[in-house]
C-alpha cells in the first residue's frame, strides 16, 4: 500500500528509511519548529528543469486520463454497472491522491525555499495516507464485485444491486479517511524543535518521525498496527477472491467461455498487481542501506507512475470503455462540425 513504510520503518532496518541527522541534546528545549524544508530535490538547473517537465507532462496526462475514464462511465449509460462504478471511483480518487502531493512537487523543483508549514505537512501526510488506504479497500471491493459476478452469476444482480455499490464506496472512502486519524494526532503531538530538513520529495511519517527530539515508540506501534491491519486483510481478501474466481474459470469447459469469463477481471487484476507490485519493489529492502537518489526516484514512480497507469490499464484491456471513449470523442467532434456548418 502506498503507507507499507510507515508501520515498518522504524521497526526493521530492511525497511528502514535512511537515517537522518538528530538534532543536537542543546535544541530539545527550543520551540516547535514552524516549518520543513525539503532536501530531495535535485539542485542542477538543467536536471531541475528536466524532472519539472517530465514530472508536469505525467500530471497533466494522469488528470487528463483519469478525468476522461470517469467522465465517460458516467455518461455512457451502457456502463452503468457495478464494474464500471467502481473504475470511475477507482478514478476519481486518483485525480485526489496525485493532488496532494505533485502540485506540491512541481512548486518545490521550482523555489529555491522548498518549505512547507507544520500543518501543512501533517496535512499532506494525511491525505497521501487515507487516500492510499481508501484505494486498498477499493480494491478489495472490486474483487469482492468480480467474485459474485463470476462465482455466483446468478445471483450476481441481486446481490450487487446499485444500493449496495454506492454503500461499499462510500464505506471505502469513510474507512479510509478514519484510518490515518490517530497516526497524525500522535505526531502532532510530538516536539520537532531544531533540525527541520526532510531528506524527501514529500512530507510522511517516517522522515517526520526521524526529526522528532523525543522517543517515537508509541508512534510506530501505531503505525503498525494500523497499516498492518489494512495490508493484510485486504491483500488476504483479494488473494481469496481471486483464487475462487481461478478454480470457478478453470471449470468452464470451453476455451472461449473461460476467456471471457477472466476478460472480465483482468483489468482488476492489473491494477492489483501494479498497485502492491510497486509497494514490494520500493518499500520491501534487502539491504540495511540505500541512496538516497534511489529512494527518491522510486517515490516518483511510486506516487506518480501507478496513478498515471490506471486509465492505460483500464483503457486497453476493456473494449466495452474504449468504444464507449470513442463514441463520446466522435459524437462531440460530429456536434460542434454541424455547429460550424
Amino acid at each position: 500500500m502506498r503507507f507499507w513504510h510507515g508501520f515498518g520503518s522504524h521497526l526493521n532496518p530492511v525497511f528502514s528509511f535512511p537515517s537522518l541527522p538528530q538534532p543536537p541534546m542543546d535544541q530539545y528545549n527550543h520551540s516547535s519548529l514552524a516549518e520543513f524544508v525539503f532536501f530531495g530535490f535535485a539542485s542542477g538547473g538543467y536536471v531541475r528543469g528536466c524532472l519539472f517537465v517530465l514530472l508536469l507532462l505525467a500530471y497533466l496526462f494522469t488528470i487528463c486520463g483519469n478525468t476522461l475514464v470517469f467522465l465517460v462511465i458516467r455518461l455512457e449509460s451502457a456502463l452503468h454497472t457495478p464494474m464500471y462504478h467502481f473504475v470511475s471511483v477507482l478514478s476519481f480518487l486518483e485525480l485526489w491522491y496525485t493532488a496532494t502531493t505533485i502540485p506540491k512537487m512541481l512548486a518545490n523543483i521550482l523555489s529555491e525555499k522548498k518549505t512547507i508549514s507544520f500543518a501543512g505537512c501533517l496535512l499532506q501526510t494525511y491525505f497521501f495516507h487515507s487516500l492510499g488506504a481508501s484505494e486498498c479497500y477499493l480494491l478489495t471491493a472490486m474483487a469482492y464485485d468480480r467474485y459474485l459476478a463470476i462465482c455466483r452469476p446468478l445471483h450476481y444482480p441481486a446481490i450487487m444491486t446499485t444500493t449496495l455499490c454506492a454503500k461499499m464506496a462510500a464505506a471505502c472512502w469513510t474507512c479510509g479517511f478514519l484510518c490515518p486519524i490517530s497516526e497524525v494526532i500522535l505526531v502532532s503531538q510530538l516536539p520537532f524543535c531544531g533540525y527541520n530538513k526532510i531528506q524527501h520529495i514529500f512530507c510522511d511519517f517516517p522522515p517526520l518521525l526521524s526529526l522528532a527530539c523525543k522517543g517515537t515508540s508509541t508512534n510506530i506501534l501505531v503505525d503498525f498496527a494500523i497499516n498492518a491491519f489494512i495490508i493484510l486483510t485486504t491483500f488476504l481478501f483479494i488473494t481469496i477472491s481471486y483464487a475462487r474466481i481461478i478454480g470457478a474459470v478453470l471449470q468452464i469447459k470451453t476455451a472461449a467461455g473461460r476467456k471471457k469469463a477472466f476478460s472480465t477481471c483482468a483489468s482488476h487484476l492489473a491494477v492489483v498487481l501494479v498497485f502492491f507490485g510497486s509497494i514490494i519493489f520500493m518499500y520491501v529492502r534487502l539491504r540495511k542501506s540505500y541512496s538516497l537518489t534511489l529512494d527518491r526516484i522510486l517515490a516518483i514512480v511510486y506516487s506518480v507512475l501507478t496513478p498515471m497507469v490506471n486509465p492505460i490499464i483500464y483503457s486497453l484491456r476493456n473494449k466495452e470503455l474504449i468504444k464507449a471513449i470513442k463514441r463520446t470523442i466522435f459524437q462531440k467532434e460530429d456536434k460542434a462540425s454541424l455547429a460550424h456548418h
